[in-house]
């Protein structure tokens, strides 16, 4: 059985359609495997989990991080079914974004660092709930500027249509474990991190929890496929995924390597 293509997923397409040059990253398109991107000798789909959350994720990506192998909001978007993604672009705005921010049944909050927007938007924990047309209590809905730092605050800085919504501002105490992009600072997370922080706050650490061990598995996919070496399927990593998915009464979904793009 194979996957329908997720946001990302199509997002990523979408931009490949329109690509002027091919994008070329380490292990050409013959080599990945197009359901998680690793190279097909260390696939990781069988692997991929699936857990049922009330919060949704939008992802506000930058233009060429849906062609990044190594980007983690694909990771969220395997995980979290109500995962949405879009393109950004300092000019013009996806209409499809417009609607989503203005359905009643969400609450959306832009994640950022509060230490940069106007104390007036900033929250740290999630508003107290309030009913969508006097039915059912708004669902989070969290908006990731996926990009790289420098490429995020310019979005955030750029796009007027998000100044209306409360700015989420996380304090984890934890830094940041990622390891296969560098960073200057230790407190710079990565999309997937701050997904599941979110989640997290939410009041969903299960889901928080398997986000957090998918990526971990991922990233030992990724980087021994890249240093050419063997895969330890019997790691912390590893297990801690199988056990979380015991743990709810799940099993990972069947996949190949053919998934779509």
């Amino acid at each position: 059985m194979t996957h329908a293509p997720h946001a990302v997923s199509r997002l990523r397409s979408a931009r490949l359609a329109r690509a002027f040059k091919p994008f070329r990253a380490r292990g050409g398109p013959s080599e990945r495997c197009p359901g998680c991107r690793v190279m097909h000798s260390h696939c990781l789909c069988a692997l991929r989990p699936s857990v049922a959350t009330r919060a949704g994720m939008c992802l506000l990506m930058a233009d060429i991080e849906p062609l990044k192998p190594s980007n983690t909001g694909w990771l969220i978007a395997d995980v979290v079914a109500d995962t949405f993604a879009f393109g950004w672009a300092r000019t013009e705005v996806d209409p499809a974004l417009l609607t989503l921010l203005a359905d009643p049944q969400w609450q959306p909050y832009v994640v950022f660092p509060g230490e940069f927007v106007a104390p007036g938007r900033v929250v740290t924990a999630l508003l107290p709930d309030a009913a969508s047309d006097g039915q059912q209590p708004k669902r989070p809905l969290f908006v990731l500027l996926d990009a790289t730092w420098s490429e995020a605050g310019k979005m955030f800085r750029k796009s007027p249509y998000l100044n209306h919504l409360p700015v989420l501002s996380l304090h984890p105490e934890q830094l940041s474990n990622y390891r296969l992009r560098r960073s200057s600072r230790a407190d710079h997370f990565c999309t997937s991190e701050v997904g599941a922080l979110c989640l997290a706050l939410a009041g969903e650490p299960h889901a928080a929890e398997v986000l957090d061990a998918y990526l971990e598995v991922f990233t030992h996919h990724y980087l021994q496929a890249k240093n050419q070496q063997p895969l330890n399927r019997d790691d912390a990593a590893h297990q801690r995924l199988r056990d979380l998915e015991r743990f709810a009464g799940q099993t990972p979904r069947a996949a190949t390597c053919s998934d779509p793009n």
